[in-house]
């Protein structure tokens, strides 16, 4: 049960309720998560101008979606890595590829780098070593595409710990069990 529940937009402020609205007409709808982050403003408008700043980023759609399921898949955020296996579907991920790169895997060389990279920021806490640059470069990954997944890796921390913390429920399909190979 959610600790802190989704803020109905009965109960919105002008400001949340333009927020609500600008998700809304983005979305067609408004997911738990960001109706709960509406709460405080701040950090609803934060998350927004973050992940569409990267939605511009020189990530694909579908590589985003690889690091938000494997950062998902590692943090155990069962809210994302339910939201990002559908996001990851309409991105053209097939299930396999999804459960992939919760495994921290993908099939072509790049995608499989920026996974792993994206897994060692997070489990040393962004002090990769050269031999993890040295990688990511050697699979064709430049200074730009390293920098975004950094970002990518610290947006999903920001969407895993806030679902941690608030118990979201889950409004979107489950994501299907992670078989052991």
């Amino acid at each position: 049960m959610a600790k802190i529940k989704p803020l109905q937009e009965s109960d919105a402020n002008a400001q949340q309720r333009e927020l609500l609205d600008q998700v809304k007409k983005k979305m067609g709808g408004v997911p738990n998560i960001l109706a709960t982050m509406a709460h405080a403003p701040a950090v609803l408008q934060s998350y927004l101008s973050f992940s569409g700043a990267m939605g511009e980023s020189s990530l694909s759609p579908a590589l985003r979606e690889r690091i938000s399921l494997a950062v998902g898949q590692r943090n155990a955020c069962d809210y994302c890595l339910a939201a990002h296996t559908a996001l990851g579907k309409m991105a053209g991920l097939s299930e396999e590829e999804t459960l992939q790169a919760r495994k921290g895997e993908a099939a072509t060389p790049m995608d499989a780098a920026a996974v792993k990279f994206a897994l060692r920021i997070l489990e040393t806490n962004g002090f990769v070593t050269d031999g993890d640059h040295e990688d990511a470069k050697a699979a064709g990954l430049n200074d730009q595409q390293i920098i975004e997944i950094v970002a990518m890796v610290a947006l999903n921390i920001l969407t895993n710990l806030f679902n941690h913390v608030v118990d979201t429920e889950v409004d979107f399909p489950a994501a299907p069990a992670v078989k052991a190979d």
